[in-house]
């Protein structure tokens, strides 16, 4: 496969070829092709008007919406670096990423930008444009930048090795780093996922995924590059998604594990017709295949795991939709990509087929680099492409990867290594189980236990005795939780994925 075409053209590409065919819809929107392409084009106009230049850095900060899909195209139409951000950021967290990747301009809703009015004119922002009805006097409207933008402006010609997008990863450990995306790197995930999910013009797809993260970009992309219609949500609600797949005869929902716990969990989950659905995905995090069956028994269609990060700019293994899905497993790599399994020590070891150690990427797919940070750089990338992915997985003889667990949740009980993915994945299988998380507690004997932190399915009272019976079964004696609680929910990113490292704040006084 070559790439010889940057986002904006693939975009501009889609607006030509399916002019009339709705390619967002929303709860307050809905744009044809023609219609995204001429706001986004609008609002590139507005941006050049406003000084910005190629390679200037814009921030997005707000939820899912038309208008953050517009400001996403419409700042690659004008050349600019898109830097899109977790709407779950505090201000405090958002002035850092600002301020670390230079950003000039700041688009986001009302209810985002209010508390950062103080950064106007503030190196180095020199403008915010704001969305909604309640617009700070320190910012411009947004709408006014698409009603005034010139409809001829010509849009920058990008490069393919030009930085597209500047994304920041978690900062579980000290500041988030950016990493640089490349028109590249983002056009050819998006490309080779739909490549190997067999998406098409025919594709309605459903999502409440951020925007902001790498998965809900490539789902953004690899639906509009392909000429399908995305109905975006705001926010996850399992009775809104299932209208919504009914409603618009969806072929696909893309979600994270924790979505698809929620709507298994849902009391009138059996009253919605999912019938048009032909396939799902489900990203983010392990997911228990007791769980993946469930869903794919209820839904009628196969669930298909996916695996990617970040430094990525999207996935990095999948299945293909016509080919063998092995449930447990993260697939194989994305075509022109490699992956491989190394010592943990020691990255030029590759560890034989069956044994875990962490996994490295290689391939067209992974970032330039992290901005400002030639350091974090060199220690993550190695000098011939290989990408440390910070995961342990396991290849099995036929190829299919499986995740094992993430190097910085193991729980080291009496010098074993226990990985909570593992325990999580039995917990789950119990009947009473809706949603279940596990992290470590200190013990002053053997360091660390394992505490498991359940859900229960809606209507049943759990017995901590039974489940841990349930454990002993099918765990070694060492890896049985030694605790479990059970709370109302789980901490969670803003795409759903469990935070490990929030579990202690819901410990029982």
């Amino acid at each position: 496969m070559t790439v010889d075409k940057t986002l904006s053209d693939g975009l501009r590409a889609s607006g030509t070829r399916f002019a009339d065919k709705p390619a967002l819809v929303t709860a307050d929107a809905t744009l044809t092709y023609a219609q995204l392409v001429d706001r986004a084009s609008r609002l590139a106009g507005s941006l050049t008007q406003l000084g910005v230049r190629p390679g200037d850095r814009i921030t997005l900060y707000s939820p899912n919406s038309w208008e953050w899909v517009v400001a996403y195209y419409g700042s690659l139409l004008a050349g600019a670096v898109v830097n899109p951000v977790n709407m779950m950021l505090t201000p405090e967290e958002v002035t850092h990423v600002v301020s670390d990747c230079g950003a000039s301009v700041i688009i986001g809703s009302a209810e985002k930008l209010g508390p950062l009015t103080a950064l106007k004119n503030s190196a180095p922002v020199r403008e915010l444009i704001c969305f909604g009805k309640s617009v700070p006097a320190e910012a411009r409207r947004f709408v006014d930048l698409l009603e005034g933008g010139a409809e001829s402006a010509s849009p920058h010609s990008s490069r393919l090795d030009d930085t597209c997008a500047i994304g920041y990863t978690s900062g579980t450990t000290g500041h988030p780093k950016g990493a640089m995306h490349s028109h590249r790197n983002v056009l050819m995930n998006a490309q080779l996922t739909a490549l190997m999910h067999g998406r098409s013009a025919s594709d309605i797809v459903v999502t409440a995924l951020p925007m902001p993260h790498v998965y809900g970009t490539v789902v953004l992309n690899s639906t509009l590059i392909t000429g399908g219609t995305l109905v975006l949500h705001s926010r996850f609600d399992e009775v809104d998604v299932l209208t919504s797949i009914e409603n618009h005869r969806a072929t696909l929902f893309e979600g994270v594990p924790t979505m698809y716990f929620f709507l298994l969990n849902h009391p009138r989950l059996e009253e919605f017709d999912l019938s048009s659905l032909r396939m799902c995905t489900v990203g983010g995090q392990t997911m228990p295949t007791v769980k993946m069956e469930a869903v794919e028994r209820r839904f009628g269609c196969p669930l298909v795991e996916l695996w990617g990060m970040t430094e990525l700019a999207g996935l990095g293994t999948t299945f293909a939709h016509s080919g063998p899905v092995r449930h447990g497993s993260i697939g194989v790599p994305l075509p022109y990509c490699e992956a491989r399994v190394v010592d943990s020590a020691d990255a030029g070891c590759e560890l034989p087929r069956g044994e875990a150690g962490e996994l490295m990427v290689r391939g067209p797919v992974v970032m330039q680099g992290f901005y400002g940070n030639e350091a974090a750089t060199r220690e993550t990338i190695e000098p011939d492409g290989w990408l440390h992915t910070g995961d342990i997985a396991k290849i099995d003889p036929d190829g299919f990867i499986f995740i094992v667990d993430r190097k910085k949740d193991l729980i080291l009980t009496a010098g074993y290594n226990v990985y909570p993915a593992e325990i999580e994945r039995v917990v789950a299988a119990h009947p009473d189980v809706a949603m279940v998380a596990v992290g470590p507690i200190p013990d002053e004997t053997r360091g660390e236990l394992a505490k498991a932190y359940i859900v229960p399915r809606s209507g049943v009272q759990p017995d901590a005795a039974a489940i841990t019976e349930f454990c002993r079964q099918h765990l070694a004696a060492y890896k049985v939780p030694r605790a479990i609680q059970f709370v109302d929910d789980l901490p969670k990113t803003s795409s759903g994925k469990i935070m490990r490292r929030k579990l202690r704040d819901l410990d029982a006084p």
